[in-house]
């Protein structure tokens, strides 16, 4: 492998074959930016990354790119991990769990860099650049007044240090910039796409005044070092493939498969962003109750096709492992997905409604904790009544958010249900008479527990449903869909609530009466 001891020398002009020495079939990375909050797109990425490298008996490869220094924010990089791991889209290499290619954090890799800086400068394949940001922003608007193309006008190129000094414009700090050739490659084959053609590159920066390399040298050299056999990233980069292209044949590396992802879009067919978008933000889904399975699922269907069932119906909902069997980058849809909500919502409705029981109701503790329903160590009696409360309500719920006004309920004193506005103005006139007839019918019921320690209760929901139906609806002659609207009220505070019986029967026979004799004494 080529020189990375940042001793200065040069590295070997070899062609070596990445991933040589290093494990894994194929390597594939995925190497966000700690700039904030993590972008959507950085698990979207993740997953076509993972799937492939799994499929192969790959290797995937967190690399975290922090050389950007003014937008670098220190608690993004744990962000990362953690929105990932959550995600289930883990890495097998990185700055946290190491690896035979570390460090994993462009900043921590300085000195790798600069040999292959000095390479090119010494073959006339890079220049230093003395221009000022000033003399470059008048440059810039100038071309763009003259409605020419915007691009360096090479001011530098040949000049010595003194020579350019002499000019206007000259900063004391010099980057350095490729010198782009007329002939520089511009069609590449890509996974997805096929035969692609980019526009030519103009002399980019690949080492800024800081010492901090530009990611178009960087991710070449980290790509090269790392062993990256397959390069996926979002169709943003197409337009710089030809620099990357033209750095791995001036340093004589063979260069990776590329694979250009489509970019996620909003409903208006805009690149999706943190700036206009809160879905853009990864950390989001988490905050607003949605699975991890099911977002997962959904970045799987934005750019690939359903699954395909055995009568020919399509397949939406299937588990990463299954996306992982069936992958093949000829499948990839290489237009731009809408980010449609409305389909994730579905998702994870389904999602939720596969779970065990016990698993859901571990996931809505933290919401109902962090509402104030339970505290930070429920009791075991409280995490029972959860448990089957959560049997309830899964139905009901497209968001992990949602259990908190279906669940609240049943943690309230029986004497103080609140009672919400909407429950209370559809209360009619006969609402009394329902509650004093269906109060006197559970009265009677028999509230007697046998069997092996009392497991057996003979307050269930089928004697609740019959006593009541028999003295409200037969008895007073209400139809069925107005006769438990104010006990629904009575006993949750709600004009829609989780299934009226079996409620009463988590509540227990003295809690019903109770709350049935609370709102009665309102009436």
């Amino acid at each position: 492998m080529s020189d990375s001891t940042g001793t200065g020398s040069t590295p070997e002009t070899t062609l070596e074959k990445p991933g040589e020495g290093l494990p894994g079939a194929v390597r594939l990375r995925v190497a966000p930016s700690p700039t904030g909050d993590p972008h959507v797109g950085t698990a979207y990425m993740s997953l076509f990354n993972l799937a492939f490298a799994r499929q192969q008996g790959g290797r995937f490869v967190l690399r975290i790119e922090d050389t950007d220094r003014a937008r670098f924010r220190a608690d993004s990089e744990q962000q990362v991990f953690d929105t990932l791991h959550w995600l289930g889209l883990t890495w097998d290499e990185g700055p946290d769990v190491g690896g035979p290619c570390a460090p994993y954090r462009q900043s921590e890799r300085l000195d790798t860099y600069r040999p292959y800086v000095e390479r090119l400068l010494a073959e006339g394949r890079a220049y230093h650049c003395w221009c000022s940001t000033e003399r470059l922003a008048a440059m810039r608007e100038e071309q763009q007044r003259l409605k020419q193309p915007t691009g360096y006008d090479r001011l530098c190129v040949g000049r010595t240090e003194d020579e350019r000094r002499a000019l206007p414009g000259f900063s004391e700090t010099p980057v350095v910039r490729m010198l782009i050739p007329d002939d520089a490659p511009l069609v590449f084959d890509d996974l997805i796409r096929g035969r692609v053609s980019a526009p030519r590159p103009d002399d980019q920066v690949i080492l800024k005044a800081d010492g901090f390399p530009t990611y178009h040298l960087a991710v070449v050299v980290d790509d090269h070092e790392m062993g990256i056999t397959h390069v996926v990233r979002g169709e943003e980069w197409i337009s710089s493939t030809p620099k990357h292209v033209l750095l791995y044949q001036w340093l004589g590396l063979e260069p990776p498969r590329f694979a250009h992802m489509p970019l996620l879009r909003n409903t208006d067919k805009s690149k999706i962003s943190k700036r206009k978008n809160p879905a853009a933000r990864l950390t989001w889904f988490r905050e607003e109750g949605y699975l991890p399975e099911a977002l997962v699922n959904f970045l799987a269907l934005l750019a690939y096709p359903p699954a395909e069932g055995a009568e020919g119906e399509d397949v939406e909902v299937f588990t990463p492992e299954e996306f992982s069997a069936r992958f093949s980058w000829s499948e990839v849809n290489p237009v731009g997905p809408i980010f449609d909500l409305k389909k994730l919502d579905w998702l994870n409705g389904v999602h939720i409604r596969r779970l065990e029981v016990d698993d859901l109701a571990s996931r809505l503790l933290p919401f109902l904790v962090a509402d104030g329903v339970l505290p930070e160590s429920p009791s075991l009696g409280e995490l029972a009544r959860l448990r089957a409360v959560t049997e309830l309500i899964q139905t009901r719920m497209a968001h992990l958010t949602e259990a908190t006004d279906l669940v609240a309920p049943f943690y309230v004193p029986d004497d103080a249900v609140e009672v919400a506005d909407d429950a209370r103005a559809q209360l009619t006139e006969d609402a009394a008479q329902v509650l004093d007839a269906a109060a006197e019918a559970l009265g009677a019921l028999p509230d007697e527990h046998s069997g092996v320690l009392g497991s057996q209760a003979s307050w269930t929901a089928g004697p609740i449903e019959a006593a009541l139906r028999a003295a409200v609806v037969d008895g007073l002659g209400i139809k069925p869909k107005f006769a438990f609207g104010p006990l629904r009220t009575a006993v949750s505070g709600r004009r829609v609530s989780p299934p009226l019986f079996e409620s009463m029967e988590i509540l227990g026979k003295t809690a019903t009466l109770t709350r049935l004799a609370t709102l009665r004494a309102t009436l």
